[in-house]
């Protein structure tokens, strides 16, 4: 229990010493005016993949790669494709995303509290329904998820697909830094500020032999309130509140770093507007529950697992919060 506050804590003074708590910044983001939290996600998902490396060289960890989430329309990685394009439009509407709604609220941002009303929503709205209706359709065609990774689809060994992965997101970091030269939006800083979030997901490999993932607190949260609902059962009380306390620990850590160094805040927050926050926290998180993962689970952890399903995942969210971005805020 200890062991799981203290990586929420640290992940959550990551993210905001990191700057990529900011809802403007993330909007920004997708509307390609300001690349900061692009090079953050780059940098976080290239060093744990290196943490996650080493861990397994030294044989301390051996994690199994993410599965797909199929539900059974067209794909085997359906899910993952309608789930991250809800992440990615639930993220560019509200200037959030589901790890980042907790170090908002440690800021004491409003668009957080707000998006965390949508998200609640949306935990509760999966549990009650939308899962049971993806399982009926699982069941109907009998799909089941399956576990793909990058090394079996292109015959590379686990070795050199991870020297593939760092040569590119090195090159990309090197490019972005060069070709900004001059340019308030593109700095070493932003460049190297995902090893922040890698540090986070170092302790949570070193203290909880997991990696960092934040969506499965509102299933958690989700489940209570059926169970409240249905009578408090003590016989049916809902066993898993590890998640919860993960991102209890993300809003204490960063409220804690924006207190004791309050230099690292941003010194200029532009809010997302109430409705939009509570719009885009209910989507993301349906959407991340699709998926099987939000970007933290599928993004920073799936990737550095080299899982097929993150890939699909976390493409799918950029793309959608790339195309729905520029057309909602102008």
């Amino acid at each position: 229990m200890a062991s799981t506050l203290v990586t929420g804590a640290v992940f959550g003074a990551a993210t905001v010493a990191a700057g990529v708590y900011s809802p403007s910044l993330i909007i920004s983001q997708f509307k390609f005016e300001d690349w900061h939290m692009a090079q953050t996600f780059i940098g976080a998902t290239a060093s744990s993949a290196l943490v996650y490396k080493i861990a397994e060289l030294l044989g301390y960890i051996s994690l199994k790669p993410r599965s797909s989430s199929p539900i059974g329309i067209f794909s085997q990685y359906d899910g993952n494709i309608i789930g991250g394009a809800l992440l990615g439009a639930g993220m560019a509407i509200s200037g959030s995303c589901p790890g980042t709604v907790f170090a908002q609220i440690g800021t004491g941002l409003q668009t957080g509290y707000y998006a965390l009303a949508g998200a609640v929503l949306g935990g509760i709205a999966f549990t009650g329904i939308i899962s049971k209706a993806i399982k009926w359709q699982k069941e109907k065609t009998e799909v089941k998820p399956e576990t793909t990774t990058l090394a079996s689809q292109l015959g590379l060994s686990n070795t050199a697909v991870f020297l593939l992965f760092e040569t590119l997101a090195i090159s990309a970091l090197a490019a972005s830094v060069f070709l900004g030269k001059g340019s308030s939006q593109w700095t070493l800083f932003s460049a190297g500020s995902g090893l922040l979030i890698g540090f986070a997901q170092f302790v949570s490999i070193l203290t909880r032999k997991s990696m960092l993932g934040v969506s499965t607190s509102y299933e958690e949260i989700g489940h209570h309130f059926w169970w409240l609902l249905r009578g408090a059962d003590r016989n049916s009380f809902p066993s898993s509140r590890q998640n919860m306390l993960f991102a209890s620990g993300v809003a204490a850590g960063a409220w804690g770093i924006a207190h004791a160094a309050p230099e690292l805040l941003s010194k200029h927050i532009i809010e997302t507007e109430p409705g939009l926050a509570v719009a885009g926290g209910f989507l993301m998180v349906v959407g991340a529950r699709v998926a099987g993962g939000c970007t933290s689970g599928h993004g920073i952890s799936g990737l550095s697992l080299f899982s097929v399903s993150s890939l699909v995942t976390i493409t799918t969210t950029f793309l959608a919060g790339g195309l729905l971005g520029p057309l909602l805020h102008k």
